[in-house]
């Protein structure tokens, strides 16, 4: 069976597979449907109020018994500058005379808000099985009172020397992310993507430095991803581009397509959609303005003045500047229910993992 079985002993899930957070285009459907197959079921609350989380989470437990994961940010928030803002309106004026936008409009703000008081107070009042973070981890009287709610705290490294910060600062399972992986980096010590190794270099540095369990994620999308991640020493994989293409994630029918065609050299990592490093599906504003421009604003700020820009071109069944995030391993993404793909893939990698035992 499983060579390590910390993961399942941790989440009390039937496979050591954790349904990544993918913020913008799932809900409580595709949680359902992992929770269902076996995998424990993640919720991105980046970019959703308490109430919407605390509803999503609601409609999860009403329909399955199953641990949770709430998935959060810590970045350190930075006001927008108003220079660089400029600068940046600048840059995609063009854009925005093509689709008949006025450029000097204004715009909401692009909400991606860093882990507060106010989401802890919800976690202390929903008690997730589990919380995750991303970018590090959160004020420590903070952190204090989500393990003081009974909750088990994992988070992202991206290299060894996060991995070894986050289990000295309290976490307790580390998420090895390495360069292929579809989504923001998780990097919070570094900030050079060009030293991102990948994650089969990764893992096994990062097993060897720390003692808390590790997850790998990161080019991981089939059954054979996952037996080479157990073989090199992780206790479980986070899955996030094979879900893509169920029917219960929610990405919208152009970026479907884009998915659907997408090659093993079409991603590329970029700042330009946000403003922090992400790895996605190339669309049009990223390959014209970047992948990376000196010009786009801090993160989140750069997706700002994209908003109308995305609205726009969605309109016309384009994905010129929508967020196309996803991994290196998109191409083995297939089209089944969540709860299917989960089962089909843990079959898989027990069936590998036999063979290499025997």
């Amino acid at each position: 069976m499983w060579p390590d079985r910390r993961i399942l002993d941790l989440f009390k899930t039937e496979f050591p597979i954790v349904q990544a957070p993918m913020a913008g285009v799932q809900d409580a459907d595709i949680m359902i449907g992992a929770a269902e197959g076996g995998a424990l079921p993640s919720l991105p609350c980046a970019m959703i109020s308490s109430e919407k989380a605390r509803e999503q989470v609601n409609i999860v437990r009403q329909r399955v018994a199953t641990p949770v994961n709430l998935n959060f940010f810590c970045h350190k928030a930075v006001d927008a500058d108003a220079e660089r803002e400029a600068t940046w309106r600048k840059r995609l004026t063009p854009y925005y005379k093509e689709h008949g936008l006025d450029p000097d409009a204004l715009i909401p703000f692009s909400n991606r808000a860093p882990f507060d008081e106010a989401m802890c107070a919800l976690v202390e009042e929903l008690k997730p099985e589990i919380v995750s973070f991303h970018f590090g981890l959160p004020d420590p009287k903070l952190l204090k009172r989500v393990k003081a709610a009974g909750c088990i705290v994992m988070s992202s490294a991206t290299i060894v020397r996060e991995a070894i910060w986050l289990e000295e600062n309290g976490a307790d399972v580390i998420i090895a992310q390495g360069a292929e992986a579809g989504g923001h980096r998780g990097m919070f010590l570094t900030d050079n993507i060009a030293e991102q190794p990948g994650t089969f270099a990764l893992v096994p540095q990062v097993v060897d430095a720390v003692k808390v369990p590790v997850i790998a994620t990161g080019g991981i999308a089939d059954g054979r991803g996952i037996a080479a991640a157990f073989a090199l020493g992780a206790s479980g994989v986070q899955i996030g581009s094979a879900y893509l293409r169920c029917p219960e994630s929610k990405v919208i029918a152009p970026a479907r397509v884009a998915l659907a065609q997408a090659r093993d050299d079409s991603t590329v990592i970029t700042n330009v959609m946000t403003g922090r490093p992400a790895r996605g599906v190339a669309n049009r504003v990223m390959r014209e303005v970047g992948p990376i421009s000196p010009d786009a604003p801090a993160f989140p700020h750069s997706a700002t003045a994209l908003g109308p820009l995305k609205a726009a071109a969605e309109k016309l069944g384009k994905v010129d500047f929508t967020n196309l995030w996803a991994g290196q391993a998109v191409r083995l993404a297939r089209e089944m229910p969540a709860a299917e793909l989960t089962r089909a893939l843990a079959g898989s990698a027990l069936a590998r993992l036999s063979q290499m035992a025997g």
